[in-house]
């Protein structure tokens, strides 16, 4: 995987946005960060619908930090609709979740998630994980490659075409 694999944070909160962002500079991590607000955005993002339809503005990614509790799609329905899709199967998850409860952990595993991590409490510790997923996620580990799935006759057509 390359060091500079994009990374998807699927995340509704913005202060926790914040925190990864922040966390992720103190360890100078140069890995690109797109952020989806929530499980239906994410899908957007991977299917290249709408304002992520310019692949070089919104790479596939190399990596999912998803949280699991969101508005309109929440995680377990987005890690449903990820592994259905047979582009996205090798796609690595990982849980970013304020949730410690077992039948969260079971349930995220049984759909398809990598890993299951809960959210630190405090900043040195956001530190130390992001450090964690970079080495095993980013430098270290190795993934099938992924690439977005062919375009449809339609979508080849010009705009204006009838």
């Amino acid at each position: 995987m390359s060091d500079l694999g994009v990374i998807l944070l699927v995340e509704d909160r913005d202060d926790d946005v914040q925190l990864i962002r922040r966390a992720f500079r103190k360890i100078s991590l140069r890995n690109p960060l797109q952020v989806a607000r929530d499980g239906q955005e994410a899908v957007d993002y991977l299917s290249g619908e709408g304002e992520y339809s310019n692949r070089d503005e919104h790479p596939l990614p190399a990596l999912i930090l998803l949280d699991l509790k969101m508005p309109r799609m929440d995680g377990f329905e987005f890690l449903v609709w990820l592994r259905k899709q047979p582009a996205f199967r090798v796609l690595p998850v990982v849980v970013l979740t304020s949730s410690s409860q077992l039948r969260d952990v079971n349930i995220a595993y049984a759909l398809g998630a990598n890993s299951f991590l809960v959210k630190p409490n405090d900043f040195d510790q956001y530190i130390e994980l992001n450090k964690v997923l970079h080495r095993h996620w980013l430098v270290h580990g190795r993934t099938p490659e992924v690439t977005r799935p062919p375009r449809t006759r339609e979508e080849w057509k010009p705009k204006n075409a009838k």
